[in-house]
């Protein structure tokens, strides 16, 4: 392994990846990603693959907006020799209490002062998007035709080979043991095939971000937390969007292949690095999928697993130096939702890396927010 590097990325998801290709198309030679296991093996290649603009926060409702424009272009501005599979089959979010129906309206007006062109529709509107959809109880909901779904798998392999062709090194089955610092200042990171002298390091491990800055002498406001998923046998197609319930804590799509992707959310979930799956698990997620959208009752698992979510304590990304360590950077805290904006992210944080203008205000992902004052807690998180 090489002993110096312009930039060391640690992670190699969708941020890392990503990251790794905006700054070597900027024109930043001699980068440097690590991964400790093989790529997309972290929270990208066990996420629910959804990539929605219905946010609560203007915040995480930019990224994603600006993030679909990057999907829908991606296979011909990485010269992907696959197909990424982003299909934009809508999102229906739907709302069974009246505190959550109030909650929905707030968040469509955040997203129509963004152009996002989110509808408030019937219940009876929404059976005609989704025609097994259960009605009782439901109050309305929101639907967004150009939210949808991509490959996790294939858009991080189009980014490592886009950036493999800028002449970016990936070092796989790679661990970082520890951070070099002096006066303050990042001057290289250790791993267990070597040290790497470097001036810039961009921690992008998602919920392992936490330990790494630790090594720098950072404390992240930062904690994992389990977030199990499923996959059925492939049926004909029957469900075009994603069906999101906050109420239920359940999302469902049905991919392009046929199966259907579903999950839970489990609100006592403990903060740790637990990734077993649960028998507790396949017993909820088959009740709210089930209470939502009967039609599936029948239908059978072929496997489930689990991943980790890095939470920050508002549910938005951070994205900011870390104190104490000049020349490193972290971008984690995506609480759920990296792979969907993780193409703006690494945009955003990659002009303010480089000294460029932002195409917006970096700010608001800075760690100074969780000094004091009140946060813009992100509502819209499954």
């Amino acid at each position: 392994m090489q002993k110096t590097a312009n930039a060391v990325i640690i992670g190699g998801g969708i941020t890392g990846c990503a990251v790794a290709y905006e700054m070597a198309v900027r024109g930043v030679k001699d980068i440097v990603v690590i991964e400790k296991q093989y790529l997309s093996s972290g929270a990208t290649g066990r996420c629910g693959a959804g990539v929605r603009q219905q946010w609560g926060t203007e915040t995480n409702a930019i990224l994603a907006r600006d993030s679909v424009k990057r999907f829908e272009g991606m296979n011909e501005e990485l010269d992907y020799d696959r197909d990424i599979e982003f299909k934009q089959g809508g999102y229906l979010m739907v709302s069974y209490t009246e505190k959550e129906w109030d909650q929905y309206k707030k968040n469509v007006a955040v997203q129509h002062s963004l152009g996002i062109p989110t509808k408030m529709i019937t219940p009876q509107e929404a059976r005609e998007i989704v025609p097994h959809l259960n009605l009782n109880g439901l109050i309305g909901a929101t639907f967004c035709q150009s939210d949808g779904h991509a490959n996790p798998f294939h858009v991080v392999d189009a980014y490592y080979k886009a950036a493999l062709r800028l002449g970016v090194k990936f070092e796989t089955y790679t661990s970082v043991t520890g951070i070099t610092l002096e006066k303050g200042t990042v001057t290289g990171v250790q791993t267990t095939r070597g040290d790497i002298a470097t001036s810039t390091v961009i921690n992008a491990c998602g919920y392992a971000a936490g330990t790494i800055c630790k090594m720098a002498g950072f404390e992240l406001p930062l904690y994992p937390q389990r977030h199990q998923a499923l996959v059925t046998e492939p049926v004909d197609p029957c469900q075009g969007p994603m069906v999101i319930s906050l109420h239920y804590r359940l999302y469902c799509q049905q991919t392009p292949h046929g199966s259907f992707i579903m999950g839970v959310g489990d609100p006592n979930e403990p903060k740790d690095f637990n990734i077993n799956s649960s028998w507790e698990f396949l017993e909820d997620v088959a009740r709210q999928a089930t209470t939502v959208l009967p039609l599936l009752k029948n239908l059978r698992v072929v496997r489930q697993w689990s991943g980790l979510y890095d939470m920050s304590p508002d549910a938005n990304p951070i994205l900011d130096e870390v104190p104490g360590a000049k020349g490193m950077w972290v971008a984690a805290g995506f609480s759920g939702h990296g792979f969907m904006v993780g193409p703006q992210t690494a945009v955003l944080l990659t002009q303010k890396i480089l000294g460029q203008e932002c195409f917006m205000p970096i700010e608001r992902f800075g760690l100074a927010r969780f000094l004091g004052g009140e946060l813009d807690l992100e509502s819209a998180v499954v």
